[in-house]
């Protein structure tokens, strides 16, 4: 039985990482090397990392981060945000990443998701799925960092894009997003016994119980972001809750692990 994955959303902004709030990116929570020094060691099983600059100017900064952070990474790495075509993400697996996210593109043009997913293989691409309810309380798939309504329910869209090719959906829901009150329990309830692939849950988690929740409303793996970043040893603390109260995750221990360092040369 394949086991539970604790994943760590990293929100990248012109170099630092930032908190989110319903997708608004409000104030800087450090570096990205320094998180993944602390996730490497801290019993992580993947890390996700999102460009969520508004302006995708700095793209070329962001490549250069990319880079240096796959050095540091040595858990699987999952990179998106503004991904467009097949030579990005050609060349962001070239720089390190394990996986890429998509979202607005893989809607605007299905046959990228497709031809992405024939190219790269599905294991390598995952779909992200924003979602917001609407006044009838319905879950629907918004695009563009959550600024643009699209015709898709998230059940509708999490089917096609199985069909389209991907291999793992990213479900966050906006309105959850940075309240700390818990994921949107019947969103992941709907989507993950909508599809075969896994379900990755994010948006809301404010107390390592939510995890617990998320998992028993049918996610194949939890995420988070804001409370990863305030708490000493944070995700081993997180893997020892779900561990403790009998969940399939991998064992938390704490990982030795040689960081890279700049070489001294002996004359």
């Amino acid at each position: 039985m394949l086991k539970t994955r604790l994943i760590a959303c990293l929100l990248w902004r012109n170099g630092m990482l930032v908190q989110s709030m319903g997708f608004s990116h409000t104030n800087s929570v450090g570096s990205a090397c320094t998180a993944i020094d602390f996730f490497n060691t801290w019993a992580i099983d993947e890390i996700v990392l999102l460009d969520v600059t508004r302006n995708p100017d700095d793209r070329e900064k962001f490549h250069h981060d990319l880079k240096e952070l796959s050095k540091r990474c040595f858990v699987p790495l999952a990179v998106g945000g503004w991904i467009t075509s097949l030579e990005e993400i050609r060349v962001l697996l070239t720089e390190g990443a394990d996986k890429v996210v998509m979202n607005t593109e893989a809607i605007r043009n299905e046959s990228f998701l497709q031809d992405a997913s024939r190219k790269f293989g599905a294991q390598c691409i995952v779909v992200s799925i924003d979602v917001r309810c609407d006044e009838k309380g319905e879950h629907i798939v918004y695009i563009d960092r959550g600024k643009e309504r699209t015709k898709w329910s998230a059940v509708e869209w999490a089917r096609r894009a199985q069909e389209l090719g991907a291999g793992e959906i990213f479900l966050t829901s906006i309105d959850a997003d940075g309240n700390r009150k818990g994921y949107d329990l019947e969103l992941i309830n709907l989507v993950s016994h909508t599809v075969s692939i896994p379900v990755i849950a994010s948006g809301g988690v404010g107390d390592w119980k939510h995890f617990r929740e998320g998992i028993e409303s049918g996610a194949s793996a939890i995420s988070a972001a804001n409370i990863f970043h305030y708490s000493e040893q944070s995700t081993k603390k997180a893997k020892d809750f779900l561990f403790d109260n009998g969940f399939n995750v991998r064992k938390p221990e704490f990982y030795n692990i040689l960081l890279p360092r700049r070489p001294v040369y002996r004359v």
